[in-house]
């Protein structure tokens, strides 16, 4: 009889701990964000995402320099809207930025077949091999991306910042 009581208020007591860790956040929060573990983890959770959420927050971590979140937040963005070029460029972009170059040269092959002949691919790709110290074949994709659009300002800003890294190295 005293073990079946101890077990009822073990139970009780589970219970109550159960609740207070309920009341930590707002109703409010669990509207806005859900089941995280679900959101994470599970690819039924797709009717969850606004249509560009996982990329507007990736492109904030990204912007803040928050290069590991950025890579984290594109990462499911990808799994979750694979036919989107944005989150596969947030994605290739995040990997480079943390030395993830297998997976950024995965990211780029997919995005070659999405938006291959265009100036932000060529300016992102040439872009993962100057961070890589690949200067000639940086500069191929710059030059490729100049023939396309000769008045981006992106890509000037490339040419320009491969050039200091040529001279660098001279020095």
């Amino acid at each position: 009889m005293v073990a079946f009581q101890i077990r009822c208020l073990a139970l009780l007591l589970t219970g109550v701990m159960t609740l207070a860790g309920c009341q930590s956040s707002s109703v409010d929060d669990l509207a806005a964000f859900g089941d995280s573990a679900q959101t994470l983890e599970d690819d039924s959770a797709v009717a969850f995402y606004k249509n560009d959420e996982l990329i507007t927050t990736g492109k904030l971590q990204f912007k803040e320099k928050n290069y590991g979140k950025s890579y984290a937040v594109y990462k499911r963005a990808v799994t979750v809207f694979p036919e989107d070029p944005a989150a596969w460029l947030g994605f290739a972009a995040s990997a480079d930025m943390i030395g993830r170059f297998d997976t950024s040269d995965r990211a780029y092959l997919q995005l070659s077949r999405m938006i291959g002949n265009t100036p932000v691919y060529y300016n992102n790709i040439g872009y993962s091999h100057l961070l890589r110290g690949d200067l000639p074949k940086a500069r191929r994709y710059f030059l490729k991306a100049y023939e396309l659009d000769p008045a981006n300002e992106t890509t000037a800003r490339n040419i320009e910042l491969m050039k200091n890294s040529v001279n660098f190295a001279q020095r």
